[in-house]
């Protein structure tokens, strides 16, 4: 099982707590999934990982072709510099910049937070997280679990709508909102 941070460990502890104090016989059922395992197994999650590192090998490779051809171009304009005008410095330290930023902006582009490899990911991989929430939330129900985990950070993947507190939640917000809002007009 995977560590928890102390925030995630005190609302399990609440949750587990509820689940045990709400329960008619006092017993929740508790499940637990190890989505890395998954993931590592499930042949489409791997089919949609083997397709997504070879587009990024590719990626990587035309990264890397603009990085050599940066540094060839600036071990050029080093050898020449004293061969070269001014105005021919200037001209070729700006093409050497000018590669620079578009190697920049194709790591940017592909890596950053929007970049293509996490679209990517998102279109190869949203099928497959979909298929197994669902047949998470079957085993749940045909089980008769009250709350499924996962160990990877122990997020809640199942709940039984009978536990869900929400309404009740909101319910008292409203109250308490209305309560405090009377009082500040006396």
């Amino acid at each position: 099982m995977s560590h928890f941070s102390k925030t995630q460990t005190r609302v399990l502890a609440m949750l587990l707590g509820a689940a045990l104090a709400g329960s008619a016989a006092g017993q929740a059922k508790l499940g637990y999934v190890d989505s890395p395992r998954i993931l590592a197994s499930y042949g489409p999650a791997l089919d949609a990982q083997k397709k997504l590192d070879g587009e990024n090998t590719q990626w990587v490779q035309e990264l890397q072709k603009m990085q050599e051809d940066l540094q060839t171009m600036q071990q050029k304009l080093e050898q020449q510099s004293l061969l070269l005008s001014d105005a021919k410095k200037r001209e070729s330290a700006q093409e050497l910049q000018n590669l620079a930023l578009k190697a920049q902006q194709f790591q940017q582009d592909h890596w950053g937070d929007q970049g293509k490899f996490f679209q990517r990911r998102g279109e190869l991989l949203q099928p497959v997280f979909d298929k197994i929430n669902e047949v998470i939330n079957k085993v749940g129900e045909e089980g008769g679990y009250d709350f499924i985990f996962d160990t990877q950070a122990g997020n809640l993947l199942y709940a039984k709508s009978s536990h869900d507190l929400t309404a009740d939640i909101l319910a008292r917000l409203e109250k308490e909102s209305a309560s405090t809002a009377g009082k500040a007009k006396n």
